[in-house]
């Protein structure tokens, strides 16, 4: 390895190139506890330490798919016993993209990327996420047109939506928006109750394949759409929680 400090310490994760400038500037950053310099290179022994303490290599991103049974709560607090990282019991550290009802079941998406999270939960993206619902009464035209319209909730009317009968008791739902129990709401302010609620879709990936309670790696054609999708997006704007 021989590449330039800024570009070291940004590869691992720990600021940005100009960020790193800045540090290099204010005689913060070492190699092998000399004070650097800008311009100064990097090679696979050096030692480099900001304001005395390593920059570390920045972890192998991982992007992971479950599809969630009932009962497994959306936590990465291992406190509780139904937390969704044990669940997986994944070897290293990761955290969900957003949530599910620890009564629904669904796809969900877990990862180690922080900057993806945020890309992908941005409200302004409209990236849809799919769902199954039943109920506790048979489904009229009057409900469906009403849940496409938007429904009064939380002190807001939602957006319009996708909404489809798919059976006397079942319909299929697409979202682009991420409020707390939003579809459990909407049908409770119509007068129904939600039997079951299944997520098949977030964005280009559906449930096609994976068992519930299973889980398995995004490929890498999925991961390439997946990116491409969220490439113009900002991960400062403000966020939806991606809940159901």
């Amino acid at each position: 390895m021989n590449t330039s400090l800024n570009k070291y310490i940004s590869d691992t994760g720990f600021c940005s190139r100009r960020k790193a400038d800045q540090f290099i500037e204010e005689g913060r950053v070492t190699i092998n506890g000399t004070i650097a310099k800008k311009g100064n290179r990097v090679f696979e022994s050096d030692i480099v330490l900001v304001d005395g303490e390593p920059v570390k290599n920045k972890p192998v991103p991982v992007y992971i798919m479950l599809n969630k049974p009932k009962g497994v709560t959306c936590t990465t607090d291992r406190k509780d016993a139904t937390n969704i990282i044990d669940f997986v019991n994944y070897k290293g550290r990761i955290f969900p993209i957003g949530r599910l009802d620890k009564l629904s079941e669904g796809l969900i998406f877990l990862t180690n990327d922080g900057d993806i999270v945020n890309k992908i939960l941005r409200a302004g993206n409209l990236h849809e996420k799919e769902y199954v619902v039943t109920t506790d009464q048979p489904i009229t035209g009057e409900f469906v047109n009403t849940m496409r319209g938007g429904v009064a909730i939380l002190g807001a009317v939602t957006n319009t939506c996708f909404v489809k009968k798919e059976g006397p008791k079942k319909f299929r739902i697409i979202l682009t928006q991420g409020l707390n129990r939003q579809i459990r709401r909407m049908c409770a302010a119509l007068g129904y109750k939600v039997t079951s609620l299944t997520r098949v879709r977030i964005m280009n990936i559906t449930l096609h394949g994976l068992a519930a309670g299973k889980w398995r790696h995004f490929s890498t054609s999925e991961m390439r759409e997946i990116n491409e999708m969220v490439k113009h997006s900002s991960k400062t704007a403000h966020e939806d929680n991606m809940g159901e």
